[in-house]
């Protein structure tokens, strides 16, 4: 089950992240555009690395990893809704 979770999460990170990508915030637009794209591949590689991790945990019994990936979605829920709702 906890494997099942981290996914789910993995793939609410990755939902978030592409959200941010995608809104056109004038934080990312004001970036010079082989800065971003170095930038977007970047993240894009540590959120991949942030969930193999998380996998791997749950696939050996580490179950409070996978409660910290957890809290590292909500942070990542928030401030996705923050940087898309133009709030920040």
């Amino acid at each position: 089950m906890a494997l099942i979770i981290a996914f789910l999460l993995g793939v609410g990170n990755f939902a978030c992240h592409r959200a941010v990508i995608a809104s056109g915030h004038r934080m990312l637009s004001e970036m010079p555009p082989g800065a971003l794209k170095a930038a977007q591949r970047a993240s894009l590689a540590l959120e991949f690395i942030l969930l193999c991790g998380a996998l791997y945990a749950a696939t050996h019994g580490a179950v409070h990893w996978v409660w910290l990936y957890a809290g590292y979605f909500l942070l990542n829920l928030g401030a996705a809704w923050s940087i898309v709702t133009r709030r920040l």
